[in-house]
């Protein structure tokens, strides 16, 4: 899973071809940059060993309290390479708009006393991150019910200008393959930089593990990830649940 042929995997729900899709971008950036403000907050909870199942059903009798605030892209559990951890995605249009939502929670009498006072004590630990979509990919709607690949890269410091292109040919020759579908990639801004998320879908583990066999077979998917593997650090990849209040399933 972890060596080079594994680097990528995925099918694009949209691309936005050919340099007219990329925003021009300055000699000091670190690669092209989106053309809107819009970002993502990537949330990891370590829930306590034993208290998932409470977890779990708190979150889903009080989630419609927290999404009237802002949208939830997705929520999940982890089924492989971590365990006991709720990961969800939530998106904003700004980082303005992501203060107005914070403030207006934590004066929100109702989600305070049915939910976080509740929850905060079945947690071992919270993390998050900010993170864009690359230029090149756009959010993606799964087919039907399924499974999802996180796959996180931590790639060599200097940003996409250093290795976004051969990352992009990655991603492009496992596209070809057509074997999974590809929801979105993000790139850090706060967290650890020079980190990149994909979150594939797959209509379950056996598919995925027989299209990954499949691809790397494949010459193309070879000789692309032999280039762009030089500038990756480490990868970790994790399967995940959708809960029944995701609204990618």
């Amino acid at each position: 899973m972890l060596g080079p042929r594994a680097l990528f995997g995925g099918i694009a729900a949209a691309w936005r071809g050919g340099a007219g899709g990329l925003q021009a971008s300055s000699s000091f950036a670190t690669g092209p940059r989106q053309g809107d403000g819009t970002f993502y907050e990537l949330r990891t909870y370590t829930v306590k060993p034993d208290k998932m199942k409470n977890f779990l059903e708190l979150t889903s009798k009080n989630i419609h309290l927290r999404t009237a605030h802002s949208p939830m892209v997705g929520y999940w559990t982890l089924e492989f390479g971590a365990m006991n951890k709720a990961f969800h995605i939530w998106k904003y249009e700004s980082f303005a708009q992501r203060a107005a939502v914070r403030a207006a929670l934590a004066k929100d009498q109702e989600w305070q006393g049915k939910y976080m006072s509740q929850m905060l004590p079945l947690l071992d630990k919270q993390e998050n991150e900010i993170a864009y979509l690359v230029p090149w990919c756009e959010l993606g709607s799964p087919p039907k019910d399924g499974v999802y690949e996180l796959v996180t890269f931590q790639m060599k410091p200097g940003g996409p200008a250093v290795w976004g292109q051969s990352f992009r040919a990655a991603v492009s020759a496992h596209i070809k393959t057509g074997y999974t579908k590809l929801i979105g990639v993000f790139h850090t801004e706060y967290g650890l930089l020079n980190r990149v998320h994909a979150l594939w879908w797959n209509e379950n583990p056996d598919s995925r593990a027989a299209g990954r066999h499949y691809a790397h077979e494949d010459p193309r998917v070879v000789a692309a990830v032999r280039e762009s593997v030089q500038f990756l650090e480490s990868q970790r990849n994790f399967l995940l649940l959708p809960t029944g209040f995701s609204p990618l399933k």
